[in-house]
């Protein structure tokens, strides 16, 4: 009858899903501290580095150039001339400095009354515009997108802001001073993402038999995403290293760059299947609820289904986002190459093939492997969750999961 079927969030349910969390909350917790950099970042030896400032432009003057430019190289950007600029940070504030107007390649461009970053030379003191200072912006950005996710998530809102907070942490203060204490980085990525998925799930879906079907979903799914992921990165012997930024870290810090890669992928994939566990076991779990009398197939294959839809959008949108994070480098090389199959193998582009097939790879395992778990969990335990519910299944013999039905 359906009425007699065990709640879903029995206490026999709770002390088991205790007795597989705490363990594995523990030996992550042990892995934090293991890992966790005890001294400060190392710095490389080497000449003194630029310090950076920032000031507001207060005037500027333009002339013409003394001679043209080759036509091969960029138009330039603002014109020959200098800027005056006030600066409001560092040792000189206060005071005004001259300074040459930037025309390199994706200079910004500078108007008077611009707020700008610049660097003082070491050598000579002198200072350069490198940047829009965007701080204003970003804390404008930032704020609207707390009051939209709290107006409209409430306290779901607002767990989720402390779940960002926590994984923000992790990632700047345990993974990148690890990583660069020469801590292996594949170890330390799948800790901080370990740690990420037991913190953020719980606070943002609370302490239930379906979060927890979510979170060791998640964990198998990423374990099998980074294992995958360092079997493609030494068949197909990729370094890691494709362009200026990866080389001056593998060239000044003592970093496995071919881990890192592994480290990034991991990473990279975990905020995709946390989405997608997620939904399988809220919907297995909705499921059962509304027909108590589903088995664990009949979960699964329903559960299955939802899965197979919701894997064929998301990886397009896998595809699409790594794709549109390398885009200026795919046109560069396409307009360099000419063969296609060139195009593909380049390391840059074998770089990206490697991230999203990888990914969605983790993601289809992901669906079974998290929809099996939940049906396995929750078959025949979907009774109703209120005594009024249970009165509705008794007399309305036509609703799902009615003695009647």
């Amino acid at each position: 009858m359906g009425s007699h079927h065990p709640q879903p969030e029995s206490p026999r349910l709770r002390r088991l899903a205790v007795a597989v969390v705490v363990p594995i909350a523990v030996l992550t917790l042990v892995a934090l501290v293991a890992l966790w950099p005890s001294g400060g970042v190392p710095v490389p030896e080497g000449p003194a580095s630029q310090a950076q400032t920032t000031g507001d432009v207060v005037a500027v003057q333009r002339g013409e150039c003394p001679e043209p430019l080759p036509e091969q190289q960029a138009p330039q950007v603002n014109g020959c001339g200098t800027a005056e600029v006030r600066l409001t940070e560092g040792a000189d504030a206060g005071g005004t400095v001259t300074t040459t107007l930037p025309n390199r390649p994706g200079a910004p461009r500078v108007d008077e009354g611009d707020h700008v970053v610049l660097i003082r030379s070491p050598v000579d003191a002198t200072y350069s515009i490198v940047d829009h200072q965007r701080a204003s912006g970003l804390w404008v950005l930032v704020v609207a997108f707390v009051l939209a996710l709290v107006a409209f998530g409430r306290w779901r809102g607002v767990s989720a802001l402390v779940g960002l907070a926590v994984t923000f942490a992790l990632l700047v203060l345990f993974v990148v001073p690890a990583v660069l204490a020469g801590e292996p980085p594949v170890l330390v990525a799948v800790v901080a993402s370990a740690a990420i998925i037991l913190a953020v799930l719980y606070l943002t879906h609370g302490f239930s038999l379906a979060t927890t079907v979510a979170v060791l979903g998640t964990l198998s799914s990423l374990a099998l995403t980074g294992v995958l992921s360092a079997v493609a990165v030494s068949g197909l012997r990729l370094t890691g290293i494709t362009d200026d930024l990866s080389t001056a870290l593998g060239v000044d810090h003592p970093v496995n760059m071919e881990g890192l890669l592994v480290a990034g992928i991991v990473i990279g994939s975990l905020g995709v299947l946390d989405d997608v566990t997620v939904t399988q076991a809220a919907t297995v779990t909705e499921l059962a609820r509304a027909n108590p009398a589903y088995g664990a197939a009949q979960l699964y294959r329903a559960g299955g289904r939802v899965g197979r839809a919701h894997i064929a959008s998301v990886v397009n949108t896998i595809v699409l986002a790594y794709a549109g994070s390398s885009l200026p480098l795919l046109v560069l090389i396409v307009a360099n190459v000419d063969s296609l199959g060139g195009v593909v193998t380049d390391q840059v582009i074998a770089q990206e093939i490697v991230r999203s097939v990888v990914a969605t790879l983790g993601l289809v395992a992901a669906v079974p492997l998290t929809t099996g778990l939940a049906a396995l969990v929750f078959a025949g335990r979907g009774a109703p969750s209120s005594a009024e519910d249970v009165r509705a299944h008794a007399t309305d013999p036509g609703r799902p999961g009615s003695p009647g039905a």
